[in-house]
């Protein structure tokens, strides 16, 4: 799968470089992509590095891992190359570092409603926004217990790309429900930075227990 990511930091980072390493390939972004030339040169001839336009053209999925107060401004540039693509959103609002209008909007209705208002026309998903990317880069190498990573999305197809990756990744898929649902595991929830296996996670968003 062809797959842009933008935002290449901490949790961008870290995901991109596991799907690299799975054999997806990977376009990595950022507002000074020349930057990231060390890590796309790590996993070869699969990983390449560009743009955030570039990113959202190139990918089959886009995966968003930046300040939440930049979704707006990248909403409205990129609308017309998202427009229909599955979006993996890892993007959370931080009272004093984002627009306190946005964060209060986002905190009343929701996390991952906002992001699908912010982000029009795309098959939203939220994923990895709840857990460190410390833990994502140890679960592969877990033999039993891996991250339980909580997952919410209203298209139901854009949903089980999201389950697909989240296992290229080398961690569980948990999908607790729509859009709604997220509030969840957004900041403030019992699922946010929970960091845990699927058995407790599940215990912490009351869910019944899996098979």
């Amino acid at each position: 799968m062809r797959i842009g990511i933008i935002g290449a930091g901490w949790m961008g980072g870290t995901v991109g470089r596991a799907w690299g390493r799975a054999g997806h390939e990977v376009l990595f972004s950022s507002r000074h992509p020349e930057e990231l030339r060390p890590v796309a040169r790590q996993l070869g001839p699969r990983a390449s590095v560009g743009t955030p336009r570039d990113a959202a053209a190139f990918g089959q999925v886009v995966l968003f891992a930046v300040p939440y107060g930049a979704l707006p401004q990248l909403g409205r540039d990129l609308q017309e190359v998202l427009g229909g693509k599955v979006v993996l959103d890892a993007c959370n609002p931080y009272p004093g570092s984002d627009d306190e209008a946005l964060v209060r909007e986002a905190h009343a209705n929701g996390v991952g409603t906002t992001s699908a208002k912010l982000l029009p026309g795309t098959r939203l998903v939220r994923a990895f926004s709840a857990v460190d990317a410390t833990a994502v880069e140890a679960s592969p190498s877990q033999r039993t217990g891996k991250l339980a990573v909580p997952i919410a999305g209203d298209d139901a197809q854009a949903v089980e790309v999201a389950v697909q990756l989240v296992r290229d990744a080398g961690c569980e898929p948990l999908v607790v429900g729509n859009l709604a649902a997220a509030r969840g595991f957004q900041r403030g929830g019992p699922g946010f930075r929970a960091n845990t296996t699927m058995a407790d996670l599940r215990r912490r968003l009351g869910l019944p227990p899996g098979d």
